[in-house]
């Protein structure tokens, strides 16, 4: 699902000529947990599809996590309608809430609190209407617990795998996470978040293809075309893939709420961008082993480059 917004707009996730993993979280200037783009529709339908036909891979929850659930409906309803407020809108009165989505023409009411009064749990009901996932982090016994979570458009991981692990179990597969001290370091920074100043991130890896439920059990699907991947096709097959990752304190649970947005761009988008094809050639030549491997870019990496320097050879000439 190609970018079809504004480039300018793309979430670019690189500074600097060289990447290593860290903690890149900084301040959000604007605390909306949402971002409505053009794709709306087609992700909205897109993510409604999955998790009507796959409802235990793209959702879980732990029953304890209801509370929890609630406040992410809250927060989010609240950010929709400040944000946008042209296309969503909400009446309160008292406990009984009318929240209208205007793009779709729905309207749905329900007494917020009451479990019951909507057709399924609070985070399932609120993931229709919003183009991120949604990851539901519980705090306790000085730890972070995912407890529940709405993931549609993971980069190769698993939540029915990984529902009610501690956040070091979660990341342990990242290379050098654990060895360098990242995992802590990190857990502690999330666990002084405070209610009322949201962080955010960006995450990015490549792919092969457009497809933006790359899920662990649909590997044997989308993994094949890492081998197809030649220097004459990349620029259309290969996609920069980046995820927007906003953390909100939930004060009444002391819980966190990631929500996560992933962003598709195509070589051929960024390619023509001159400073952009400049810094991620440099990039991936000097990518360590290990991140290459991790990110599944050592399949194809070689034609990628290939593909980049033509491209820079080109620019050259003009």
């Amino acid at each position: 699902m190609k970018w079809t917004g504004n480039l300018a707009h793309f979430p670019y996730p690189f500074k600097h000529s060289t990447y290593r993993y860290s903690n890149n979280s900084i301040p959000m200037k604007l605390p909306f947990s949402i971002e409505v783009t053009p794709s709306y529709k087609t992700e909205i339908l897109l993510k409604r599809k999955l998790l009507n036909d796959y409802p235990e891979r793209c959702y879980q929850s732990l029953p304890h996590s209801i509370t929890g659930q609630w406040e992410i409906v809250e927060l989010v309803i609240d950010h929709l309608v400040s944000q946008y407020p042209q296309d969503f809108s909400v009446e309160k009165e008292n406990t009984n809430w009318i929240f209208t989505n205007k793009i779709l023409d729905e309207k749905v009411e329900f007494i917020f609190g009451d479990e019951h009064s909507l057709s399924c749990e609070p985070l399932f009901f609120i993931s229709h209407h919003v183009q991120e996932d949604l990851i539901y982090m519980r705090q306790r016994d000085d730890n972070l617990y995912l407890d529940a979570g709405q993931l549609c458009f993971p980069a190769n991981w698993s939540l029915a795998f990984n529902i009610g692990m501690e956040f070091k179990n979660i990341h342990h597969p990242i290379p050098g996470f654990k060895e360098e001290g990242l995992d802590q370091r990190i857990l502690q920074f999330l666990m002084r978040l405070e209610t009322g100043t949201p962080w955010e991130r960006l995450n990015w890896s490549l792919m092969a293809g457009d497809r933006l439920d790359t899920s662990l059990e649909t590997f044997d699907q989308w993994g094949k075309l890492r081998k197809q991947v030649t220097k004459e096709n990349a620029g259309n097959l290969v996609h920069i893939r980046v995820e927007v990752q906003k953390l909100f304190r939930l004060p009444r649970t002391n819980s966190i709420l990631f929500s996560i947005h992933t962003h598709l761009l195509s070589l051929d988008q960024l390619a023509s961008n001159k400073d952009w094809l400049q810094q991620f050639y440099k990039i991936l030549s000097e990518l360590p082993a290990h991140i290459v491997e991790y990110k599944g870019i050592s399949t194809y990496k070689k034609a990628v480059l290939d593909y980049l320097e033509k491209q820079l050879q080109q620019v050259k000439t003009l």
